[in-house]
C-alpha cells in the first residue's frame, strides 16, 4: 500500500497544515494512474477537487475520497471537447465557490512507427493530447483573467503533463512525443502570457508505471520484488500538489523531471553556437560551417528507442 492509501486510510485526509488546504482544483484524467495517485495527494493536502475522466473510475475516486472525508466530485466528458472544458471550470465554481488550480493530466497513446501509423491515430493522440490540455487551459485562464480585471487578487496554478518522449522524442511515438513537445512549449508560451493575472504555468514529464506505459514498457517498469518502488505513480504527485499550491507562486514557465525519489529540471531548446559574416553565405559554403559547428557543439541526448 502506497503512502498516499495509507494517508486516506480511516478516514484520515489532511488537516489545515496541508499545502493546498482550502484550495478547489480540477484534475483531468484522474480515474487511473498518475491522476488518480494525483487526485489522492491533493485530497491528503486538503485541496477541493473535481475529477476529470471519460468513463466512470473518476466517480470511483471521488467516492474514495468522499468516504475518507475528503472533499471531490466526479466531471465525466472529453477535455478536448471545447464546451465541455468550458462546463468543467464552472463545475467548480459552482461546488466550490472558485478554482485555484488545475492540473491538465489527460492523455492517450497509439504508438506506431511514422511510416506505418494513420491519420487517425495521429489525429486522435494531438487531440486528446494536446488540444486536451489547451482546451481546459484557455476556459480556466479565461476565468482568472475575469477576475484579475475586476480587482480580485488571483494566485492560480497550472501544471501539464508533458513527458520525456515530448523533451527528447521516442522512435515509435512520433504522435504522442510530438504533443507531449508542444504540451512543454504551450507551457512555456502561458507562463508568459498569463503571468499579468496572476497564473503560474508549469509542466511535468513524469515516469511512472501506468495503464499507457505498463503496456509499452512492461519490463522497465515491473514492481520490484522488496524496496522502493521507484515506478509507483505516487512518487510524482507530491511535487504535482506542491507546484498546485500558494507556496509555489515565484516558480513558472518550468518543465520537471520526476520518476522516483529523483526530480530534475529539464532544459530545453537554447541558442547555441553561431558561424557569422557580414553578407549572405553561399550555399558552397555551408557544408564546412555546419560540419564545424557540429564538432564544436555538445551532441544531443539521444532518443528514446534509438
Amino acid at each position: 500500500m502506497s503512502g498516499i492509501d495509507r494517508s486516506l486510510a480511516n478516514g484520515e485526509v489532511a488537516t489545515v497544515a496541508g499545502v493546498c488546504a482550502g484550495r478547489a482544483v480540477i484534475i483531468t484524467g484522474a480515474g487511473q494512474g498518475l491522476g488518480r495517485a494525483h487526485a489522492l495527494e491533493f485530497a491528503r493536502q486538503g485541496a477541493r477537487l473535481v475529477l476529470n475522466d471519460v468513463g466512470p473510475a473518476a466517480q470511483a475516486v471521488a467516492d474514495e475520497i468522499v468516504a475518507a472525508g475528503g472533499q471531490a466530485v466526479a466531471s465525466i466528458g472529453d477535455v478536448s471537447d471545447w464546451e465541455y472544458s468550458a462546463a468543467l471550470v464552472q463545475t467548480a465554481v459552482e461546488n466550490f465557490g472558485r478554482l485555484d488550480t488545475l492540473v491538465n493530466n489527460a492523455g492517450i497513446n497509439r504508438d506506431r512507427m511514422l511510416v506505418t501509423m494513420s491519420e487517425q491515430e495521429w489525429d486522435l493522440v494531438l487531440k486528446v493530447n494536446l488540444k486536451g490540455h489547451f482546451a481546459p487551459l484557455r476556459h480556466a485562464a479565461d476565468h482568472w483573467r475575469g477576475l484579475s480585471k475586476a480587482g480580485t487578487p488571483v494566485a492560480a496554478r497550472v501544471v501539464n503533463t508533458s513527458s520525456g518522449a515530448g523533451l527528447l522524442g521516442s522512435v515509435g511515438q512520433g504522435n504522442y512525443a510530438a504533443a507531449k513537445a508542444g504540451i512543454a512549449v504551450l507551457t512555456q508560451i502561458a507562463a508568459v502570457e498569463f503571468a499579468r493575472y496572476g497564473i503560474t504555468v508549469n509542466a511535468i514529464a513524469p515516469s511512472a508505471r501506468t495503464p499507457m506505459t505498463e503496456a509499452v514498457f512492461a519490463e522497465a517498469m515491473a514492481k520490484p520484488d522488496t524496496g522502493f518502488d521507484a515506478m509507483d505513480p505516487a512518487n510524482v504527485s507530491p511535487l504535482v500538489a506542491w507546484l498546485g499550491s500558494d507556496g509555489s507562486a515565484g516558480v513558472t514557465g518550468r518543465v520537471f523531471e520526476v520518476a522516483g525519489g529523483e526530480v530534475s529540471l529539464a532544459d530545453g531548446w537554447r541558442h547555441g553556437l553561431a558561424a557569422t559574416k557580414d553578407s549572405r553565405w553561399e550555399a558552397t559554403e555551408l557544408g564546412d560551417v555546419v560540419t564545424d559547428l557540429i564538432a564544436r557543439s555538445e551532441p544531443p541526448a539521444p532518443v528514446y528507442g534509438a
